[in-house]
């Protein structure tokens, strides 16, 4: 029994620095998606038709391998899965049984 608990906690461990390389890869992304979106608006010159498609395509590429790391990180789980629903339903009927001191 002790065994299984431990195998449960290293599995839990590694989804957890699984999740946190996720977003530290998604706050890279962001940053680098809002310099580029920057670096589109101030590009001039000859070679401005150039950057504005390479800064394209790297945004695009990035989003892919985004969209695939989450899969991979977030593999198996629904955002919007039965449970959700029910616990939404109970949170809004307790949220209009609830009184507020103004009435």
């Amino acid at each position: 029994m002790e065994e299984h608990k431990e195998q449960s906690y290293i599995r839990a461990k590694k989804r957890v620095k699984k999740l946190k390389i996720f977003y530290f890869h998604l706050i890279g992304y962001i940053v680098s998606v809002v310099l580029l979106c920057y670096n589109l608006w101030i590009v001039a010159g000859p070679y401005k038709d150039f950057f504005i498609w390479f800064n394209i395509i790297i945004m695009i590429a990035w989003g892919i391998i985004m969209v695939f790391h989450a899969l991979h990180v977030f593999k198996g789980k629904s955002f919007f899965t039965k449970n959700w629903e029910e616990k939404k339903v109970r949170e809004y009927m307790n949220e209009k049984t609830k009184t507020t001191k103004w009435e």
